[in-house]
């Protein structure tokens, strides 16, 4: 139990006592959310719980990356957000490997530096905040052996090099091995493409390959999978699993094409973050430049979980109906 709540008792001590909101805030004080593929709904989400801490604290935000799944594009995002010198920043590592000298430079010139929604777990960063993925896929696991009465082919559509994606496969994995005869006979690449995934799922239906559930273990492909499905008029024949809340996945689940998907908290993730690096920013602990994850006394946790749920059709009005666009202040000019 303890193991449970330390994290959630040590952010509480950070913002309560380190004086989040009686800090004297500079005029210049920026804080920066570094992604890739910007655009979708997902990390729509996330800005704006940027932009209610932003408002919150009087200080500037904002989102920086391609609207594109780029890797290479979002560490120039983020190696710029560093020379702008920012007060702090928040980063998705689209490749963790390629980031983890970028992190460490960063924080050697005293910027801090939090990993959201992804992690870089080789890089010094001070903590991680975001779903604990392995028992996200643990979840999705848990329901689709289920489904399937444990027995059954999978295909998962995944970003492979991509760190939160590799856990939440391990997770899935897991529950498949020990509790089932279900198999994951291939894992698509889908390159950050919707297209491929349609293409991926429209070729697996047109085959004489027994697939009985398509798993997404990111946003982008389970809209275009449920589309596949339907024009291959494969409804209720192949149980999908999706990620993340998509309007279109959502639909899908209203018409009983799609199973179910695991939510996460991306404006929480994008709104703790921003009042963390802020306190990170002006109650400075010491150098950045630590192990922090070796240290017995750090003043941070190793990592925030901020909570993972399954949507399925019995609990989806009331999922809408508490998840209606929140309003935001605007951040300071």
């Amino acid at each position: 139990m303890l193991k449970e709540i330390c994290p959630r008792i040590t952010i509480a001590c950070l913002l309560v006592l380190g004086g989040c909101s009686s800090q004297v805030h500079e005029a210049n004080e920026r804080y920066v959310l570094v992604a890739s593929h910007t655009r979708i709904p997902y990390w729509q989400e996330a800005y704006a719980g940027l932009r209610r801490a932003g408002a919150e604290l009087h200080v500037k935000v904002d989102m920086v990356g391609p609207e594109r799944y780029d890797a290479k594009a979002e560490q120039e995002a983020f190696e710029e957000a560093v020379a702008d010198k920012s007060s702090g920043i928040l980063i998705s590592p689209t490749d963790p490997n390629l980031m983890v000298s970028d992190i460490d430079s960063a924080l050697q010139q005293g910027i801090p530096v939090v990993t959201i929604d992804s992690d870089a777990p080789k890089s010094k960063r001070p903590f991680f905040i975001g779903s604990d993925n392995y028992e996200a896929g643990r979840l999705g696991g848990q329901l689709l052996v289920k489904l399937l009465n444990g027995k059954g082919n999978v295909v998962m559509f995944t970003y492979p090099g991509q760190a939160n994606m590799m856990d939440r496969r391990d997770g899935y994995q897991s529950v498949f091995e020990n509790d089932s005869d279900i198999k994951v006979i291939q894992s698509v690449d889908i390159h950050g493409e919707a297209a491929v995934a349609y293409q991926a799922a429209k070729d697996l239906l047109a085959s004489k390959q027994q697939v009985n559930a398509f798993v997404c273990l990111e946003a982008v492909a389970c809209p275009e999978v449920g589309e596949a499905v339907k024009e291959s008029n494969a409804t209720g024949k192949v149980t999908i699993i999706a990620m993340d809340t998509d309007q279109r996945v959502l639909n899908w689940i209203q018409e009983g094409l799609v199973a179910a998907t695991i939510a996460q908290k991306p404006y929480t993730m994008a709104y703790l973050g921003v009042k963390l690096l802020d306190d990170m920013h002006h109650q400075k602990q010491g150098s950045f430049d630590t192990n922090f994850k070796q240290d017995s006394s750090s003043p941070y946790p190793a990592a925030v979980y901020t909570g993972t749920f399954l949507v399925e059709k019995e609990n989806l009005q009331s999922f809408m109906s508490q998840s209606q666009p929140k309003a935001n202040p605007s951040p300071k000019p």
